[in-house]
């Protein structure tokens, strides 16, 4: 059987502390996926999600974005990004969504994807992540690397939605 080909692709500004959640969550993972030898899996990340991004993720069978949150969440969500969320390209930001809807107009193709969002406390002009944040992103990898170990599962959960 050949391994699903999965993205994981975080983003924000490591120089505004949690707001670099998302970065810090593909160096963590990076790592981690190399120590176990996983095969089929990328990692990127960047301060935003750019309209390129679409033709990066049409390669994948399963993306998996990655981003702080301010949201009111406990610690982190995992959700299904949907190619029908219509959220506006703006010349600052594009959302997962709108990446998910151009690969479908571009590339005819739907990758099974997730939004992680990990909650997010400080967010000053400063590297280095809170103490706060720094737990949520060690709860988030944790459930991540459990999904990773099947991610056929996170394939047909996602065509279930």
């Amino acid at each position: 059987m050949t391994a699903l080909s999965t993205l994981i692709y975080g983003y924000g500004n490591p120089g505004r502390q949690d707001d670099g959640l998302g970065n810090a969550f593909v160096d963590e993972m990076e790592r981690w996926a190399t120590s176990e030898k996983l095969e089929g899996i990328t990692f990127d990340s960047n301060y935003q999600l750019n309209i390129e991004d679409a033709a990066a993720i049409a390669e994948n069978d399963l993306v998996i974005f990655v981003d702080a949150s301010t949201e009111d969440i406990e610690d982190f969500v995992l959700t299904p990004v949907n190619a029908e969320t219509r959220v506006a390209f703006t010349t600052h930001a594009a959302s997962p969504g709108y990446i998910v809807d151009l690969c479908r107009q571009l590339y005819e193709r739907v990758p099974a994807t997730y939004l992680m969002h990990i909650k997010g406390y400080e967010w000053a002009f400063r590297e280095g992540l809170s103490d706060k944040g720094r737990e949520n992103l060690e709860k988030a990898l944790h459930h991540m690397k459990s999904l990773l170990k099947n991610p056929e599962s996170m394939v047909r959960e996602f065509q279930e939605f």
